[in-house]
């Protein structure tokens, strides 16, 4: 079984990714799994709430519920087997949502002590497009969902992406995804 990780900052795109990288493995006559994080079990509900709120406390909670739904996710893997491949939107890249002196030692740690995929693809657009994008779903923002925060959190990513991930521009057409995903595969 493959498994792939599609990460990135909010409004990226990375559920566009995912579904292009889905069409892609079904065209090599592959099945896939979508699984993403935050998920509809009460504890990404729950962590997805959070993340509604304000301040230090509502951010450490919502860190633990969506550590607890990661896990949760894990466990279940084993019920994917039917599949060729799964693909988790959201995993360790979200140690870049933590205060800046814990992103590189939240990544070590997770990395170290969580299962980690061959296949980490990383889904890059600009702060002001994602926010955009954020815009238009018509949702309430969450608790980092401006474009100042975008921008630090995406810096964090990128400067974590150094660490065996292929990073994909996503401020292009749905054709330039589709395009950079067979390139990957390729």
């Amino acid at each position: 079984m493959g498994w792939y990780i599609i990460d990135g900052m909010d409004g990226c795109g990375k559920n566009t990714v995912a579904d292009a990288l889905s069409a892609a493995l079904a065209k090599r006559g592959r099945s896939s799994h979508v699984h993403t994080h935050p998920s509809e079990l009460i504890t990404g509900r729950i962590s997805r709430r959070l993340l509604q709120g304000e301040g230090k406390g509502m951010q450490a909670f919502a860190t633990v519920f969506f550590i607890l739904d990661v896990l949760i996710s894990l466990a279940r893997m084993r019920r994917w087997r039917a599949y060729d491949d799964i693909v988790f939107v959201r995993y360790i890249m979200a140690v870049a949502y933590l205060p800046d002196p814990l992103v590189e030692k939240g990544y070590y740690l997770v990395a170290k002590v969580l299962p980690m995929p061959e296949h980490l693809i990383l889904v890059d657009t600009p702060p002001e497009m994602a926010m955009c994008r954020i815009v238009d779903r018509g949702y309430d923002l969450e608790m980092f969902e401006t474009v100042d925060k975008l921008s630090r959190i995406r810096q964090r990513m990128l400067r974590l992406s150094s660490k065996g991930w292929k990073v994909l521009d996503n401020s292009d057409s749905m054709d330039g995804i589709e395009r950079q995903v067979e390139e990957y595969l390729g």
